[in-house]
């Protein structure tokens, strides 16, 4: 047993929201799971059917994995998409290195999360935007989804329209970054 223990590795990782809000787990996951520091009971199930769910406060939401690329994937639970990275310290060290080396005055592409319908479009060009800041409804799946900007800066060309069909990684918003 003790072998077994030591042998047996804790591997840290870190969640990127797609505003690079880092949310730090352990694999294996620790037995307590945390939410901005404090505890919180959310169990993960499986039922024999093979549909996957998250318990929270008694309440059962449908979990599923709509796409994983790389270390990149796309959630939904009860119907809302949730998209993110997971980095090793070391693999988020490097990216933070690289977009502090890139040029700050550079252009970024805002792309669609998933296929969809354009409901609202919340900038236009020459506009400034704040990171965070909510550029696009986008409507999937009968659910209204804000898009925001992960980058702070000066729209630079909006390539959709109102009521435009969308499929997943079309580029909606083009940003100069400032």
């Amino acid at each position: 047993m003790a072998r077994e223990a030591k042998n047996k590795q804790t591997i840290k990782l870190i969640a990127l929201s797609t505003t690079n809000k880092a949310y730090e787990f352990k694999k294996p996951l620790e037995k307590i799971i945390k939410y901005q520091g404090k505890p919180v009971d959310i169990r993960l199930h499986e039922d024999p059917n093979g549909f996957s769910y998250i318990v929270w406060k008694n309440k059962k939401y449908m979990l599923d994995v709509i796409e994983k690329n790389q270390n990149r994937y796309t959630i939904m639970i009860n119907s809302v998409w949730h998209s993110f990275t997971v980095e090793t310290p070391i693999s988020l060290k490097r990216r933070r290195f690289l977009e502090e080396q890139g040029d700050s005055s550079s252009s970024v592409v805002i792309e669609a999360p998933m296929p969809g319908k354009i409901i609202d479009i919340l900038v236009e060009e020459g506009s400034e935007i704040k990171e965070g800041e909510p550029i696009i409804i986008l409507e999937a799946m009968k659910m209204q989804n804000e898009i925001t900007s992960h980058v702070t800066g000066v729209v630079k060309s909006v390539e959709v329209k109102k009521n435009d069909l969308v499929m997943k990684d079309d580029v909606l918003i083009e940003i100069q970054k400032t």
